[in-house]
């Protein structure tokens, strides 16, 4: 299953990953850390979305044709990007699940953005006002929606592993036993 993690920065949807990937033992790809990576590169593009949600996309679906369930964290703003997540999955004829996290509480969101430090040496984390002004279009038929103003992140987390579990077909052992 190939999980379309979306939200603004700073609405908790990295930590909900992280928690979730490692209570499912799923692959978790993370668009801030794809794109860092490519920035280093010595490639150096000046626009790195493109090829950030292409390289995640490739990852993704490798590991959707071995079985395994797809964390993929990024801010996914606009239809566009969901659109790509979502072929990825159906090209790998995997299930998928969109999720969007918020952050409902505006003071609280942005108490988040300005108290936050980077995790990934080198990336330069969007301030309040760049938060605010991203385009950002709205998400109408989400499968879950997790609001971070009131589930802490293992409250969210444990939903959203809840839902995988829901969502996911029922796996049958191959031939020989194994899984």
């Amino acid at each position: 299953m190939l999980v379309i993690l979306g939200g603004l920065p700073g609405s908790g949807k990295s930590t909900v990953a992280r928690l979730a990937a490692a209570r499912l033992g799923a692959v978790l790809l993370r668009i801030d850390s794809i794109e860092q990576a490519i920035r280093e590169s010595w490639l150096r593009p000046a626009d790195v979305a493109d090829a950030g949600y292409r390289a995640a996309g490739a990852a993704a679906a490798d590991n959707l044709r071995l079985g395994r369930t797809v964390i993929a964290d990024s801010v996914n703003p606009v239809e566009l990007s969901r659109a790509g997540w979502r072929a990825v999955a159906e090209g790998c004829s995997a299930p998928f699940l969109e999720v969007e996290v918020v952050c409902s509480d505006p003071a609280e969101h942005r108490r988040r953005v300005e108290s936050r430090r980077p995790d990934i040496a080198g990336l330069a984390l969007p301030d309040w006002d760049k938060v605010t002004a991203r385009d950002y279009e709205p998400w109408p038929n989400v499968g879950l929606r997790l609001d971070t103003a009131v589930l802490s992140a293992e409250a969210a987390a444990a939903r959203l592993v809840a839902a995988v579990g829901d969502a996911a077909p029922p796996r049958h052992p191959r031939e020989g036993g194994d899984p």
